[in-house]
């Protein structure tokens, strides 16, 4: 039988994440002369779907169709986000200068977020081949064994980093790359190693881009006051930067943060939405669910996250197939660090990423995605003694 808590606390966090749609989106309906109830019909329509399709997944034989379904993200994915940079503009929707959705006949969809899910089916199949518990490696023979993988990888940082403007899924899928490696077996060492080819290659990345520089600018305009306050005068005179762009963005998310207090301002009684962050309802909604439900209502979301997360590595420890199990924490990694880099993004602990919060943020895409990767999951637990 499939893991019911799991089904639950994703179903609770799906509404929340529905209820905010509605509330949080009010000023951008009057500004774009969208009906009422716009976003809140849209967000409902892919949360059904998105819960059926986590019902019919959990209900598949993981030995029959897994491994296609898998393979199948992975593929069909990979395809669409090589061929979106080619299709007309009818086709593909752009954001920020790049094309990240492809319009069907009633909806668009984001391929990178269907991907993020292949690309975890890819690394379990793959590093359950490849590495066993118990079987030690010389840091060569790693490094050969995850050659291939660094290739599929660099071919993603073309595909998401660069074609589509979007360092942020880029991080999320090398630290989820890293950590289900340590777990599948593989050293510490390699990881080092890793972890510094990543920093160069972040580095790179963000030189080469005016806007990820404008990005950074932004955070350290924000937190260079508490970073410095804790160095030598002398030092923290040197390195202060002075005339830096105003972080407005942070700046308001954290008031919003501070507003809520314990129990927030009410449902629907926020002041962020309000032309402040217009778009409080995607990225920021975080931001916008504490000022409404104050710290109470984010400690209800940290708590919902932190069971689901539990169970599923819990899932992943009673599997006794490593390939299920790796998905499984694959899984956990992708949806954890999502709402990790996400918080740290909008309290100002780190640059703004752009990543949105699992079954909280509006998207379509991002939602249903997940629903799929809990859907999955469920069946695995079919397997599993919980």
């Amino acid at each position: 039988m499939a893991d019911k808590r799991l089904f639950f606390y994703t179903t609770i966090l799906i509404a929340i994440g529905v209820i905010m749609s509605y509330s949080l989106s009010a000023y951008i309906i009057i500004i774009y002369n969208y009906g009422e109830f716009h976003f809140l019909a849209r967000q409902l329509f892919s949360a059904i779907m998105g819960i059926l399709l986590m019902w019919m997944f959990s209900q598949i034989d993981p030995e029959k169709g897994f491994k296609k379904i898998g393979w199948t993200l992975f593929l069909v994915a990979l395809a669409m986000m090589m061929v979106m940079p080619f299709l007309p503009d009818s086709i593909a929707s752009s954001a920020g200068g790049a094309k990240r959705w492809i319009r069907l006949p009633g909806f668009s969809i984001a391929p990178s977020e269907l991907f993020k899910l292949g690309f975890v089916f890819f690394l379990a199949w793959s590093f359950s081949r490849k590495f066993t518990f118990g079987n030690k490696h010389t840091i060569k023979e790693e490094f050969l064994i995850i050659l291939p993988y660094l290739g599929v990888f660099l071919v993603v940082v073309f595909l998401i980093a660069v074609m589509q403007n979007d360092l942020g899924q880029v991080v999320l899928l090398a630290i989820t790359l890293g950590l289900m490696l340590i777990f599948a077996g593989g050293s510490l060492q390699l990881l080092g190693i890793l972890f510094l080819g990543v920093i160069g290659l972040g580095t790179l990345t963000i030189i080469t881009s005016s806007h990820r520089i404008l990005r950074v600018k932004l955070w350290w305009a924000n937190a260079q006051d508490s970073i410095l306050a804790l160095l030598p005068d002398k030092i923290a005179n040197y390195i202060r930067v002075e005339n830096l762009p105003e972080p407005y963005q942070i700046h308001h998310a954290t008031n919003a943060i501070y507003n809520g207090g314990f129990f927030g301002q009410g449902l629907g009684e926020g002041l962020i939405k309000l032309g402040f962050l217009s778009e409080v309802h995607t990225d920021m909604v975080l931001a916008g669910i504490t000022e409404e439900l104050g710290f109470i209502g984010l400690g209800i979301c940290i708590a919902l996250f932190s069971a689901m997360i539990y169970r599923i590595f819990k899932i992943a420890n009673r599997l006794k197939n490593q390939s299920y199990s790796l998905f499984c924490i694959g899984v956990a990694l992708l949806i954890g660090f999502s709402f990790i880099i996400n918080s740290f993004g909008v309290s100002g602990i780190t640059p703004i990423k752009g990543i949105a919060v699992p079954f909280l943020s509006y998207g379509g895409s991002s939602l249903i995605a997940n629903c799929i990767a809990i859907g999955l999951v469920l069946s695995l637990s079919r397997q599993a003694k919980i």
